[in-house]
């Protein structure tokens, strides 16, 4: 190679020298795009090549927006001068950049932002574009976290409160961890700040608004921007509140009425029915004694129902003024929770807050009915209700019990209880053979659905001298007590116990012939024998 030809080849490698500028590894430099690939973008930094930079270093944002001629900043991480390759990293340049970043905040006490990455052990992994915190879960909030996945994803601003000691450009690479932060602190600082200006302006008797914040069985606490107010479930509404999550749901905003507040112990008492009139007040001008009302039944009890007329106002009705019959069912065979009901208002005392009510005078009283509607020797259809030693209680359609005397039972059996021949709840026939409208009494009878056989037919068929067959029915002393067969069901008889067959064992239930020898129509008894009988044949 002669001289100049060496000459030009030094003027050359000059020239190219003086064109491309000194580049370090371990340094961020700043480079252009010249290319956007599918999977990279091509980087010159001034070096004698360009260096690949994968997608997969940079946000979902850059990667729409960055273009060929854009400048951005990557880090140098290795350079190889003999095959002349610069390798640079982006994500490693954004890291080494936020640290910077961090340091002079932490330093100067500003706050930083970032999102909420994930959970881990104790707490939550939180990014600070690129750089990895740990947010414990006692300094996320100031009040109690009941969901912890309701962060995952949020953007936040924190404090931080501790940096890991001699970071690296190494160590910023890894996903671990590099300091410590907080939200709680934060937001205790701007607590404190509202909570200094509200002491400064509350009154008694102010509305302020406010959040509810918690919901217990006797109350809400409301924060009010940096204090807490309790509102007493009493203090919700002028009506019975029996949970006040009927009301409120935490979360929720909502005005108040200041009632008490105590600035040295820092108490607030708030109201809300206050937001309203007492529905009490001059309640004896809205409601007089006589008066129809309606209402919605809100509680039952052993002793009565207890009625909404408004909000606020209830009224009871009592046991006793439920039902005209004189022992109603329980309250709750009448009404069910929600019901409305028209009602007649018995007394209004303001002083004592009592409202009477009455459900049994919006109807007609039944022993009214009853007067009207059916006169001696009627026939009523109803059920049994109760069976006594001494007769039956007959419940008929106006809700009224009417009695039938044991003696109305029968015109001929001798009956020793009602339950031998009747049972609860049976339906039957019966005649109205007394109506007592005052003293609230009705007298029923089932055998004078028939006629009386005592008048015609015993007669007839149970002359003196006729001979029957009997069914034993009881053994005394003076005598033996017999059921006649012979056309009229029930009858019986007496064979005096000197007319008795000592020739002849007697028992209970045993068949026998006997002779008539005595009747007493006015006392209804018939005197038998068993002496003296004709034979069959005969």
């Amino acid at each position: 190679m002669d001289s100049q030809l060496k000459e030009e080849i030094r003027d050359m490698e000059s020239f190219y020298e003086g064109t491309i500028q000194r580049v370090y590894g371990g340094e961020i430099n700043q480079g252009k795009i010249v290319e956007v690939r599918n999977d990279s973008y091509v980087i010159d930094v001034g070096y004698k090549s360009e260096g690949l930079v994968p997608k997969d270093e940079f946000t979902d944002e850059e990667i729409k927006n960055l273009k060929e001629g854009d400048f951005i900043d990557v880090f140098v991480e290795r350079i190889n001068e003999r095959e002349q390759i610069v390798s640079l990293s982006r994500k490693r340049a954004r890291k080494i950049k936020t640290w910077e970043f961090i340091v002079l905040a932490y330093n100067e006490g500003k706050d930083v932002e970032g999102i909420i990455e994930s959970k881990t052990k104790g707490g939550y992994i939180f990014d600070i574009d690129g750089l990895k915190a740990f947010l414990p879960n006692s300094q996320i909030d100031i009040k109690m976290v009941k969901d912890t996945d309701d962060y995952i994803g949020k953007t936040m601003t924190v404090r931080i409160l501790k940096l890991a000691n001699n970071r690296n450009n190494k160590a910023l690479l890894q996903d671990n961890p590099v300091m410590v932060v907080s939200r709680k602190i934060i937001l205790e600082e701007e607590r404190n700040k509202k909570k200094e200006e509200i002491k400064q302006f509350i009154k008694e008797g102010m509305t302020i608004k406010g959040i509810i914040k918690n919901i217990t069985n006797y109350g809400v606490f409301i924060d009010l921007g940096g204090i807490d107010g309790l509102l007493h479930i009493s203090d919700i509404s002028w009506k019975r509140v029996n949970n006040a999550s009927e009301y409120f749901k935490v979360g929720d905003e909502g005005e108040f009425i200041v009632l008490k507040y105590d600035a040295e112990k820092e108490k607030i008492t708030l109201g809300y029915k206050q937001k309203r009139q007492d529905p009490w007040i001059d309640i004896e001008s809205r409601y007089s004694v006589g008066m129809k009302v309606t209402g919605k039944v809100v509680n039952i009890t052993d002793y009565g129902i207890f009625v909404e007329i408004e909000e606020g106002l209830e009224g009871l009705v009592h046991l006793s003024e439920i039902d005209w019959v004189s022992r109603p069912k329980h309250p709750s065979k009448y009404v069910s929770i929600g019901d409305q009901i028209e009602l007649v208002v018995l007394s209004v005392n303001e002083e004592h807050r009592k409202l009477s009510l009455s459900l049994k005078q919006t109807k007609q009283k039944p022993w009214d009915i009853v007067g009207d509607k059916y006169k001696v020797g009627d026939i009523i259809t109803g059920r049994i209700k109760t069976i006594t030693d001494f007769g039956m209680f007959i419940r008929i359609p106006e809700g009224l019990d009417g009695l039938v005397h044991i003696s109305d039972i029968s015109w001929t059996k001798h009956i020793k209880h009602p339950a031998d021949i009747y049972k609860k709840g049976q339906k039957i026939d019966t005649k109205v053979l007394n109506i007592d409208v005052v003293n609230e009494r009705l007298a029923l009878g089932i055998k004078q659905l028939k006629e009386d056989p005592w008048l015609k037919e015993i007669p007839a068929l149970f002359k003196q001298g006729v001979q029957c067959q009997a069914k034993v029915i009881k053994i005394t002393d003076f005598g033996i007590f017999v059921e006649l067969h012979g056309g009229v069901d029930g009858v019986e008889g007496l064979i005096y116990a000197n007319e008795i067959d000592s020739n002849v064992e007697i028992k209970e239930k045993d068949e026998i012939t006997v002779r008539v020898i005595k009747i007493n129509l006015d006392e209804r008894k018939i005197g038998l024998s068993m002496k003296n009988i004709k034979k069959n044949e005969e």
